[in-house]
């Protein structure tokens, strides 16, 4: 069973490839960009898509290290294993409330 969902997988993922290709193969036009001072650009409609989407995950990247930056000062590091904290009776009188653990987004 395990194999047969892995078979499928790769044919899905066969199947976007192959499609993106065509896609690839059926836009090979040459467009011309037009930028500021009467400069133009001409290239093929593929790889025009290309850069365009490689400079937004640039800077989609980019715009994120300051936010993962302040998220690693505030999560302090740990130095050895956690001492497991007794715990009450749940909704005993003791009882301590419920706190959210820090954030960790698996790296």
């Amino acid at each position: 069973m395990h194999n047969v969902i892995r078979l499928l997988k790769w044919m899905v993922k066969a199947a976007i490839f192959f499609t993106l290709f065509a896609f690839a193969l059926n836009n090979e036009h040459a467009v011309t960009l037009h930028f500021f001072f009467g400069r133009q650009w001409q290239a093929p409609l593929v790889l025009v898509v290309l850069l365009t989407f490689s400079i937004g995950v640039a800077v989609g990247v980019l715009g994120m290290i300051p936010w993962r930056w302040q998220q690693r000062r505030q999560i302090p590091p740990q130095t050895g294993p956690a001492a497991p904290a007794a715990s009450p009776a749940p909704g005993g009188a003791g009882a301590a409330p419920l706190t959210q653990p820090a954030y960790s987004d698996g790296l």
